[in-house]
């Protein structure tokens, strides 16, 4: 039998938030800044950022060694410096103008050959925050100035086709590098999405379930209070119409309102917020109470089930109606669920309780000895059955046991 109904939506953001990209932190919980405002980097983003400077300025302290400075002018040399130092600068900002700072980039990388590794990095940036068209138009501009680059300033220990293969596989390993962390990002957010929609999909499965059987038990009340008030009026009238009957049946007309009109008052606080819905359906009609279990139970075994029967209640028409039916309801769920869940086992019915202790059910199934399809909808049923418990005054507890069974268990009130 299997009790498995959703829980509670889960929390929409992670706690860790410090682990995450800021990008991604804005993607997960939109609504923690306040809008317009940019989220703050996390502690991730300081040490990413802080890591890619010193690559930017590594590389760029590399590029401007390897290649031939010797015949350049000094107003050259220093401003190929004055723009590395800026470019270098500039990898602070790529979170904020990833776009905008690559292609910047390009003719900064074209007059400076220690702005190269900036030149990566924005790149790499680039092909991080934005579709892979941008990133191709970026990237092959950056590649086609790279010959002149190199004509112009050549690199005394390679050839020129080696130094151009080596930028070609370096910019392109950079730009798959930077679309592998894109889309393995795009992958954990869409999962994100997928488990919002089904917390969603089952609260709403969850609320539904709750809706209807409260409109099941509005219908049932309805029918109860009317048949109350019903022979409350009838009493009430022939003490009306017949002021002269014998004191005995005065007294007896009036024990039977003073108790139909009690009951309708105990039946009145269960509906009380429930609101009612739907057209009636009296085919259902009458309610089984607490008395009808052993017919419940006969007629389960007629259908083939193992139910082992143990009713403690001594009187089972001194159970108040409402109480009853509610009891009635939960022993042939867990049956129902039994059957369908853990068919073939032996499920064990008990009833316990008297006036002023309360009505203890307990329906339990041991595991099944094979493997069992699951069946769509499950923990439905119990919903039901937890709401109606609630409306009663009681509660309803469900849940697997430590011998790989399940067992409802429910305790209701019995004044």
């Amino acid at each position: 039998m299997s009790g498995d109904v959703p829980g509670p939506e889960s929390q929409p953001f992670v706690e860790q938030r410090w682990l995450l990209p800021s990008a991604v932190v804005k993607e997960l919980d939109p609504d923690g800044e306040r809008p317009g405002w940019r989220y703050r980097r996390t502690a991730r983003d300081w040490v990413v950022d802080f890591s890619c400077f010193l690559v930017a300025v590594s590389f760029g302290l590399l590029s401007a060694d390897t290649v031939d400075q010797e015949n350049l002018p000094e107003a050259v040399i220093a401003l190929d410096q004055l723009l590395g130092a800026l470019a270098c600068a500039a990898v602070w900002l790529r979170r904020r103008w990833p776009l905008g700072l690559a292609v910047a980039m390009i003719p900064v990388g074209f007059l400076s050959a220690t702005a190269g590794g900036a030149s990566l990095v924005a790149v790499f940036t680039l092909a991080v925050h934005r579709p892979f068209r941008y990133v191709a138009w970026v990237s092959g501009a950056a590649l086609a100035v790279t010959p002149l680059f190199y004509w112009y300033r050549p690199d005394p220990e390679i050839p020129y086709g080696w130094t151009l293969f080596i930028g070609v596989v370096l910019t392109g390993a950079v730009v798959g590098w930077g679309m592998f962390v894109r889309s393995k990002r795009q992958l954990m957010l869409s999962l994100r999405d997928r488990a919002r929609r089904a917390e969603t999909e089952a609260q709403l499965r969850a609320e539904q379930a709750q809706r209807l059987a409260r409109e099941a038990i509005a219908r049932e009340m309805h029918d109860v209070l009317a048949h109350r008030l019903t022979l409350l009026s009838v009493h009430a009238g022939a003490l009306e119409f017949r002021p002269d009957a014998p004191r005995e049946e005065i007294a007896r007309a009036a024990g039977v309102i003073r108790e139909s009109a009690h009951e309708a008052l105990q039946d009145l606080r269960e509906i009380i917020g429930v609101l009612r819905a739907g057209e009636r359906d009296d085919s259902s009609r009458p309610q089984p109470t607490l008395g009808a279990l052993e017919a419940l139970v006969a007629e389960s075994r007629e259908a083939g089930m193992k139910v082992a029967l143990d009713n403690r209640v001594n009187d089972p028409a001194a159970v108040p109606a409402s109480v009853g039916r509610t009891a009635y309801r939960i022993a042939q769920e867990g049956l129902t669920n039994a059957r369908k869940h853990a068919p073939g086992t032996e499920v064990t019915v008990t009833v316990t309780g008297g006036p002023g202790e309360g009505l203890d059910i307990l329906v339990r199934n041991p595991a099944p000895e094979r493997d069992v399809p699951p069946v769509p909808g499950s923990g439905q049923g119990l919903i039901g059955l937890t709401e109606r418990a609630t409306l009663t005054g009681g509660r309803l507890a469900h849940g697997p046991t430590a011998d790989g069974g399940f067992e409802v268990r429910a305790r209701l009130p019995w004044g």
